[in-house]
């Protein structure tokens, strides 16, 4: 007789609708091989542009990427003036292709330190690519989580002291963070073997899932992404219900 199940369609495994990307291991790639750091940096930006364009064809609708954070000023003055530049034209040569592909691009962090044509940078395509659906791209420069949260206490307080809120909620808070509006990550990947969050969205992953792998960012492919996916869709997520 046969099996009643077998005639069934197969049922797809879950997929995240948020993935967020820790993007380590650009210096220690080019290092490893004899190179500037810069080189590592340009190699990943390269990677970014390949990642972005599987991300919809993968079932992903919103990309998260950690680009600076507020610690890496630390860097040497070479470093760090060398990075904004990449920053700078990546967003030149990615406009035209980002907007005709569908891909909404948005930055978190605080810009005040950021140089201004970088800053004018990053409103236009902001403006630009703000009717996009296909994909939501977030990338955070100048950022850090405890610094958001500081921040968005600060705007918090001052709703409270405007007469705005008397009991705020979490989902006031969550209004204030450089993130409003946007879903919380579903999950996040660190590249390059570290296991650690490095002060990458606090807040929002608190029920995210995370993937650590030993692969340093130039050498993550759509391939490797794909794989990761698809254990995500393996994973049970009760969000705390048992």
């Amino acid at each position: 007789m046969a099996d009643p199940a077998a005639s069934l369609p197969a049922v797809e495994p879950p997929r995240p609708r948020h993935v967020a990307i820790i993007m380590d291991g650009n210096g220690r790639w080019a290092v490893d091989r004899g190179w500037p750091r810069l080189v590592g940096h340009r190699r990943g930006a390269e990677r970014v542009k390949q990642i972005v364009r599987a991300c919809p064809d993968l079932g992903v609708n919103w990309l998260t990427l950690y680009a600076f954070s507020t610690e890496n000023w630390k860097r040497t003055a070479e470093e760090v003036i060398g990075l904004m530049r990449i920053f700078a034209r990546y967003i030149e040569r990615e406009a035209d292709g980002l907007a005709a592909e569908g891909v909404r691009m948005r930055f978190i962090g605080g810009r005040e330190r950021l140089d201004g044509r970088l800053q004018r940078l990053m409103t236009g395509i902001e403006a630009r690519t703000a009717a996009n659906t296909r994909l939501n791209l977030t990338v955070a420069i100048n950022y850090g989580g405890r610094d958001e949260i500081l921040r968005a206490a600060r705007r918090l307080a001052a709703r409270i002291a405007a007469g705005e809120l008397a009991e705020p909620s979490e989902a006031d808070f969550a209004a204030c963070l450089d993130t409003a509006g946007q879903p919380d990550p579903d999950l996040v990947i660190r590249t390059s073997g570290e296991m650690r969050t490095s002060n990458f969205l606090l807040w929002q992953s608190a029920y995210s899932e995370f993937e650590f792998t030993p692969t340093l960012w130039p050498d993550f492919t759509p391939a490797h992404l794909a794989e990761i996916l698809d254990r995500f869709g393996l994973r049970e997520r009760r969000f705390g219900s048992a």
